[in-house]
C-alpha cells in the first residue's frame, strides 16, 4: 500500500500539469468574478441605474444597500452600458413603479429585483400606516416612527427548526464564489485521479500486483486515498490563497470550514469511483464526467445562489447533489457563523454519500471485472 502511494506521489512530482491547471483555474475565475463585483470603489455589484423625476428618495435608499452599487446615469447611458456589456442588469426608478433591464442573462437580475422591490415595499408600507394614521386624527410621523421601532425590536420570538431556518437568507458574493469554484474544479482533479485505476486496470497492471502480497483492498485505498489528498490540497490551497493574499477571513473559520470539507472531498471519491465503474474506457469517462460536473455545478448552486431558484424540480435535484452540502458548509461557516454542530446536517448526508458511491462502484466493478 505505501509503495503504491509513493508511486503516486513520484507520479505527480513527474506531471503536476492537470493538479496545476484546476487549481489555477479555480483560483483565477473566482478571484477575476469577485474583483469585478467590487469594482468602481463601491460596496457590491455596480448597477446602473436611471431616476425619473419623483423617485429620488428610492434612489438613496438603494444607495444604502451594501450587496449591489446602484449609481445613478442617464437613459442613454443605461442602455449603452447594456448593449456593450459593461453591465449586466439596470435599473430604471419611477415614482409609483420601477422596471428591471437584463442586458445578459445573470442569477444576479434576480437578486437586484428583490432588492428594489423591498425599497418600494417598505416606502408603500410606511405610506399607507401615515395615511391610515391622519385618518384616524394621529400623527403621521409617530405612526411611522412607531412601525419602524417595532420592526427593529421584533415581533416575535424565532425557534430554529432547521438548517437553514435561524434567520433570514444573507449573501456573500466573495465566499460564495471562492466556494463554488474550488467544489467545482476539485471534481476534475478527484476525477482523473480515480481513472487511473481503470487505465491500470485495461493495461493489466492490477493483475501482476495481484501476484504480489500486496491485498486488492489496500490497492483501492491507496489509489482512493491519493485521490482524496490531491482534492483536498487543492481545496486548501485554494482557500489558503484568498485568505492570505486577498483578505477574505471566511468569519475567522479558515480551519473549521477546511476540517468539515473533508466529506465532500469523500464523497466526490466515491462519486468518481461509481462513475468508472459505470463507463467502459477512459473515453467515456471524459465525456462523463464533463456532462456530470457542469451539472452538478449548475443544480448545486456553484455558479448563482439556490436561494433565487424556484423551479421544484430543480431544488429536488439540488438535494441529491454533493456540491449544494459542500456550498452549505462553506456558507453555514463563513456567512452565519454555524458551528460544527449546526452544520451536522450537511455533514452527514456527504459521509452517507461517501460510504453509499463507494460501496456501489467498487460491487460494480469487481462485478464487470473492470
Amino acid at each position: 500500500m505505501k509503495g503504491i502511494l509513493l508511486a503516486r506521489v513520484r507520479e505527480f512530482i513527474r506531471n503536476p500539469f492537470t493538479f496545476l491547471l484546476f487549481t489555477g483555474m479555480s483560483i483565477v475565475f473566482a478571484w477575476v468574478i469577485s474583483s469585478m463585483n467590487v469594482g468602481g470603489g463601491g460596496g457590491g455589484l455596480p448597477v446602473p441605474v436611471y431616476v425619473e423625476e419623483g423617485a429620488d428618495d428610492y434612489q438613496s435608499f438603494l444607495e444604502q444597500q451594501e450587496a449591489f452599487q446602484f449609481y445613478p446615469v442617464d437613459k442613454e447611458t443605461l442602455e449603452e452600458e447594456l448593449r456593450e456589456g459593461e453591465a449586466d442588469t439596470g435599473v430604471i426608478l419611477s415614482k409609483n413603479r420601477f422596471d428591471i433591464l437584463v442586458g445578459v442573462e445573470s442569477p444576479n437580475a434576480g437578486l437586484i429585483q428583490q432588492t428594489v422591490q423591498e425599497v418600494y415595499t417598505t416606502d408603500i408600507q410606511e405610506t399607507l400606516i401615515g395615511d391610515t394614521a391622519d385618518a384616524a386624527g394621529m400623527e403621521a410621523d409617530q405612526a411611522v416612527s412607531a412601525y419602524k421601532e417595532t420592526l427593529s425590536d421584533g415581533t416575535f420570538d424565532l425557534a430554529v427548526n432547521s438548517f437553514s431556518g435561524e434567520e433570514s437568507w444573507k449573501y456573500d458574493d466573495n465566499v460564495h464564489r471562492i466556494g463554488g469554484f474550488a467544489l467545482f474544479f476539485a471534481i476534475y482533479t478527484i476525477a482523473y485521479g480515480v481513472v487511473k485505476i481503470l487505465t491500470e486496470k485495461r493495461m493489466g497492471v492490477w493483475d501482476r500486483i495481484i501476484l504480489s502480497p500486496v491485498k486488492k483492498s489496500e490497492m483501492y485505498i491507496a489509489n482512493l486515498l491519493y485521490s482524496f489528498i490531491e482534492g483536498y490540497l487543492q481545496i486548501l490551497i485554494i482557500f489558503s490563497v484568498f485568505y492570505f493574499w486577498r483578505g477574505i477571513t471566511f468569519n475567522d473559520q479558515l480551519i473549521e470550514i477546511l476540517l468539515m470539507l473533508i466529506p465532500y472531498a469523500l464523497a466526490i471519491v466515491a462519486m468518481s469511483i461509481l462513475i468508472t465503474a459505470l463507463v467502459k474506457n477512459v473515453e467515456q469517462f471524459n465525456a462523463a464526467i464533463s456532462i456530470i460536473t457542469v451539472s452538478l455545478a449548475m443544480i448545486g448552486g456553484a455558479f448563482w445562489p439556490l436561494e433565487i431558484v424556484s423551479n421544484p424540480v430543480l431544488l429536488f435535484l439540488a438535494k441529491l447533489n454533493p456540491i449544494k452540502y459542500g456550498l452549505d458548509i462553506i456558507q453555514g461557516a463563513a456567512v452565519y457563523g454555524y458551528s460544527f454542530t449546526e452544520l451536522l446536517q450537511p455533514i452527514s448526508i456527504l459521509t452517507l454519500m461517501a460510504v453509499l458511491f463507494t460501496g456501489i462502484g467498487i460491487h460494480l466493478m469487481e462485478k464487470r471485472h473492470i
